[in-house]
């Protein structure tokens, strides 16, 4: 029999912290929900998006103007990397291996953050389900990632994308941003000591 004043096992842990501190799922639960639920909207969107794109913007290399001739919808397929980037024939399968480490790198450095890095995890979700989205379509179509963003003036264009490298791009920035914060923030600590 446990006496009143001797807390049980449900209110401390045998390091004398309470059940939540440090346990998995419960100081990193906010972190693991932002981090997924924006990976996951990334891959939902994407794949929504290409769908529609291969659908009504069919047949491929045929601009349909949406403002002027600045914003484009062209579709599309690249079966290489980023920019169009090719090794030959093995692309596909290059990239998707590349596709695949990076997924476990951005995995893991959202696994390490602290919950107080809220951004961080967030633009790592964001990257996390871009490199997604483009995996897979590459596993679902010999032909390559769809790509139906077309943006440029005249004949100076942007190459084209789609939201997965929107994705990839906007979390890199941020964590960019964000890395750069810290690195900052520690030079002032440093200073102060």
């Amino acid at each position: 029999m446990t006496s009143a004043s001797s807390p049980g096992p449900s209110s401390v842990t045998s390091q004398g912290k309470p059940p939540s501190a440090g346990m998995p799922g419960t100081s990193r639960g906010t972190s693991s929900r932002i981090f997924w639920g924006s990976a996951v909207v990334v891959v939902i969107l994407d794949m929504i998006t290409k769908f529609l794109a291969e659908r009504y913007l069919t047949p491929p290399h045929v601009p349909h103007q949406v403002i002027g001739d600045v914003v484009r919808l062209t579709l599309a397929y690249n079966p290489g990397a980023a920019f169009s980037m090719s090794v030959g024939a093995a692309s596909r399968y290059i990239f998707g291996v590349f596709a695949l480490i990076a997924l476990v790198v951005l995995w893991r450095l959202a696994r390490g953050a602290s919950e107080d890095e809220r951004l961080k995890v967030f633009a790592l979700g964001l990257a996390w389900g871009g490199a997604a989205g483009n995996l897979l379509d590459r596993i679902r179509s010999p032909r390559g990632v769809v790509d139906f963003i077309d943006i440029g003036v005249g004949s100076v264009r942007f190459w084209t994308f789609n939201v997965a490298d929107s994705a990839v791009t906007i979390g890199a920035v941020m964590l960019g941003w964000v890395l750069l914060q810290e690195d900052r923030r520690q030079q002032v600590k440093q200073a102060s000591d």
